[in-house]
């Protein structure tokens, strides 16, 4: 009987230290969930304070006093546009309409069953 009341205690033992170590497990994976929660918490803010520099950076009123400041821009006037008759004629045509298409002659020179419309004579064995 006494042998039992050993094993018995033993096996009490084991599982308390078991239960001890499954206990701590979860206790430093607890911490280990609310610090990524800190650090999450904490790159949303970042993200937060980005968009407010970025919001600000980009405001109209702001982008307009530094372009007024830096560059040398006039308001648009109705006077600046101008008539289509005053535009420049058409340039001259590179290429005279009498002549062959060069895009063909490369072609023919190359195949000239593909501009025929031949088959070479393995593809009209099949």
């Amino acid at each position: 009987m006494r042998l039992i009341h050993v094993v018995v205690i033993g096996m009490l033992v084991f599982a308390a230290a078991y239960v001890y170590r499954i206990k701590m497990d979860s206790t430093v994976r607890t911490e280990k969930v609310l610090q990524l929660h800190a650090e999450v918490r904490k790159e949303r803010e970042a993200i937060a304070q980005l968009r407010a520099e970025w919001a600000k950076l980009d405001a109209p009123g702001r982008l307009q006093g530094i372009a007024e400041r830096h560059l040398k821009l006039k308001p648009i006037t109705a006077r600046q546009f101008d008539q289509l008759k005053n535009l420049p004629a058409r340039p001259p045509s590179i290429v005279n309409p009498n002549d062959p298409d060069p895009i063909a002659s490369m072609i023919e020179k190359i195949d000239p069953d593909i501009v025929t419309g031949a088959l070479p004579a393995r593809e009209a064995a099949q």
